[in-house]
């Protein structure tokens, strides 16, 4: 059996950029890498890819440029060999469609040597000098090193759990286009969440209200709907030197960062803010609506399906009066975020991998988690220990190059080490003064 130098498991943008800075090592580096997808093509986030919806963050944090922006797999590549870079260069925005990204993903997935479609790992066992990833084809690769690539989960609030049994007119966010006629359907549409997602879904909705004639809820436990901070100095907490600053404060103090920081980066464009009011306007003036409830300060605290007439009943509980009340939703869409996850598959290797004290990954500065160290790397999933970078787009290709020098022993593409104006923590120039 050949040993491969690493097998990447999963497919999605972090461990597809993985691929593109390794495919030209093959020849002069001769590092041999395969990477295993379930799935019979690259599809991201297929539930949310709305006509009108763009990426977050610019088109320089695509799959390879922040690495190496000679790169033949950077999205300025793909606009060129599609015919697009002039119509992108002429519609001026840094920006990329949603659906447009997805399609430049696939466009590389697609041409790259190493991929293997339609192998679900379904087992990983070490034989005692290499790792054995097994799928459920059959098929069996050995390799001395693994980078998990799974990507996160949808996460679903214990009260919400329930209802997803309860057929198409209750769906997570993750799953909102598949469902998004059967919800349309309904008398009155709820959404709980108070991220992007949420915002457009509601806005997606909100527009095509007057058509169908439904009532538009919104909830959010957030005492506002915050928009995104986008302001530069903000922006350097993902920088390298950030990481490395939360890396090394106690897990207590980066537990409760995370909560405190979650409108940094899970927060709603700010044009798209400003976008949901001008539609409301727009239907208010024109006579068509808006039938809707906005509600911030609102917890979700139980829910019941409506036996014999279909939809849902929520216990709710306004955290800032106290007051609990209900209510009866038709649809429901469950914008409530995702989560890492750990794959079974692993269980035959977990007393190789180095746990926090609550059950996560101990995630290394090289992205490794095994004991010995540089065996098992992972993508996003490390927010707990290196917080906003780990699910950034933007640092994909930072954290593919520490994991390429971590294999290879030399940086192959320059690992920037500081990019921030300002100092995270104390100085060492100050700490000498009292």
């Amino acid at each position: 059996m050949i040993t491969h130098d690493f097998v990447g498991i999963g497919l999605g943008p972090f461990n597809l950029g993985l691929a593109c800075l390794a495919d030209p090592l093959r020849g002069s580096d001769d590092l041999d890498g395969v990477f295993l997808e379930a799935r019979d093509r690259f599809d991201w986030h297929p539930g949310m890819l709305l006509d009108d919806a763009t990426l977050q963050v610019p088109f320089l944090a695509d799959l390879v440029t922040m690495a190496d922006p000679t790169s033949r797999w950077s999205f300025l590549s793909y606009l060129k060999e599609t015919g697009n870079l002039y119509p992108f260069y002429i519609r001026e925005s840094f920006y990329p469609l949603r659906r447009e990204y997805d399609d430049y993903c696939r466009w590389a997935a697609d041409r790259l040597d190493g991929v293997r479609y339609g192998e679900q790992v379904t087992a990983v066992e070490h034989d005692g000098s290499a790792y054995v990833v097994r799928s459920g084809t059959g098929n069996a690769f050995r390799t001395r090193r693994l980078v998990l690539g799974i990507g996160t989960s949808p996460r679903v609030p214990e009260p919400l759990r329930p209802l997803l049994r309860h057929g198409s007119t209750v769906t997570h966010s993750a799953d909102y286009l598949a469902h998004k006629a059967a919800l349309q359907q309904q008398d009155t549409i709820t959404i709980v969440g108070s991220g992007q997602s949420a915002a457009e879904i509601y806005s997606d909705l909100l527009a095509e209200a007057p058509e169908h004639g439904y009532e538009l809820v919104w909830l959010t436990r957030s005492p506002r709907f915050f928009p995104m901070e986008y302001t530069k100095l903000t922006l350097e907490m993902t920088s390298p030197e950030y990481g490395e600053y939360h890396r090394a404060l106690p897990l207590e103090t980066r537990d409760r960062l995370a909560r405190e920081q979650r409108h940094l980066f899970k927060g709603i464009s700010g044009d798209l803010v400003d976008a949901i009011f001008d539609q409301h306007y727009q239907q208010r003036v024109t006579g068509v609506g808006p039938r809707t409830t906005l509600l911030t300060n609102t917890e979700v605290t139980g829910v019941r399906p409506l036996s014999g007439r279909g939809g849902s009943e929520l216990d709710l509980l306004h955290t800032e009066t106290g007051e609990r009340f209900g209510l009866r939703t038709g649809g429901l869409v469950l914008a409530t975020g995702y989560a890492p996850t750990q794959p079974a598959f692993l269980d035959g290797v977990r007393d190789r991998i180095r746990y926090d004290e609550r059950g996560r990954y101990d995630v290394a500065g090289d992205y490794s988690v095994d004991v010995r160290g540089g065996e098992i790397f992972v993508q996003n999933a490390e927010e707990h220990t290196h917080s906003l970078l780990a699910p950034d787009l933007g640092m994909g290709a930072y954290r593919n190059s520490v994991i390429l020098a971590a294999m290879l022993g030399r940086e192959v593409y320059p690992v920037e080490k500081r990019i921030a104006v300002q100092t995270f923590g104390v100085p060492d120039h100050l700490r000498s003064v009292s």
